[in-house]
């Protein structure tokens, strides 16, 4: 037997035994060290479920709630099933979460992140990283470079994000851009956006913690929208708008502001998920020429992510506020998060 932490329903997440995973043929069997928790996770906490299949077991995973929770963490190899050879016993690794069924339209061009049935192990089914042990498919697990971290490790999902974002935007070093909402994934964004070579990163943000750490990772400016108006501070700070905007709140009135914040023939990349509709007035993008865009998870990054973080981005001590154990991911992780907008990045440690 081994603890979890399973979602039962909205507010009903509970730390529990259950079996261990036994190894099986093409399967890594992992030790979990760090796991993040996820917006999405607080999501499926606050108001789910949203990608929890609680109605029929989920088209990839076969599973239903209770579902065991937690995607974004790093681990030890422990085994390894029959004909798996990308990483052996006592590998520290990160899981790529993404379920894909492999067989619809997307997945066969090998854009796997829009498939059809897209879900997402610790959200999904399949069991997840708030646990002592998981087991993937052999092509989720990736195996971390030299002088990596686990906590490192717990971050390279979320940057995973950023990171995809940044790269289908059409972005090119020395460009201008704006991060609308710098939460942990907005932060990222930021980072991501340093590395890419943007010359100016304007976040546009409520929150006065928020708005430190987005300076502290290299923002050049940060516009609170209480204050003034953001979206005529970043034409006057641009001289006519940014390269690229991305929008990370999810907060309906946002998008426009992040779509009049361009120059013309400007982009938007939308990388929030949506709990309710948001209005646009088309002319904004039409008489300037400019494009929306959606990203959603990431595909073919994680090994660039692992790089980058090599090289000193998307650093853990910046980004982690706060550790805490399994048996308190309720109380000092969910809760907490609900309540303290301190908080940026939680990480859960699985082995007490």
């Amino acid at each position: 037997m081994m603890k979890a932490a399973r979602w039962y329903k909205a507010r009903d997440i509970r730390v529990e035994n259950i079996e261990e995973p036994v190894i099986a043929p093409g399967k890594v069997k992992i030790k979990v060290h760090w796991t993040g928790i996820c917006g999405s996770d607080l999501h499926e906490y606050a108001a789910g479920p949203i990608f929890i299949p609680v109605e029929q077991p989920h088209y990839v995973s076969k599973d239903i709630a209770p579902i065991v929770m937690g995607h974004e963490f790093s681990g030890e190899v422990v085994e390894v099933g029959e004909g798996v050879t990308k990483v052996k016993t006592g590998d520290p690794v990160v899981v790529e979460p993404i379920l894909a069924c492999g067989e619809c339209a997307a997945c066969k061009k090998g854009k796997y992140n829009i498939c059809k049935h897209l879900g997402f192990h610790g959200l999904s089914g399949g069991g997840g990283g708030f646990s002592e042990y998981t087991m993937v498919d052999e092509h989720m697990v990736h195996k971390m470079p030299e002088g990596l971290s686990f906590e490192q490790g717990a971050l390279v999902e979320p940057a995973a994000v950023a990171l995809h974002a940044v790269r289908q935007s059409k972005l090119k070093a020395g460009d201008k851009a704006a991060v609308f909402g710098t939460g942990p994934i907005g932060l990222l964004v930021i980072e991501a956006l340093r590395a890419a070579g943007a010359s100016e990163i304007y976040a546009v943000e409520l929150s006065a913690e928020r708005a430190a750490k987005a300076m502290e990772l290299g923002a050049t400016a940060v516009i609170n929208p209480k204050d003034e108006d953001a979206v005529a501070r970043l034409h006057a700070l641009t001289d006519g708008g940014v390269d690229v905007a991305f929008e990370v709140t999810g907060v309906p009135v946002v998008l426009q502001q992040a779509i009049d914040a361009t120059t013309f023939e400007g982009e938007t990349i939308i990388v929030s998920i949506w709990e309710s509709a948001a209005s646009i007035l088309p002319n904004n993008i039409v008489l300037s020429e400019r494009t929306v865009k959606g990203i959603i998870a990431y595909r073919d990054i994680f090994p660039a992510v692992m790089e980058l973080m090599t090289k000193g981005y998307f650093p853990a001590d910046k980004l982690v506020t706060k550790r805490i154990d399994l048996d308190e991911v309720v109380t000092e992780g969910f809760e907490a998060l609900m309540k303290e907008k301190n908080h940026i990045k939680i990480l859960v440690n699985s082995q007490q």
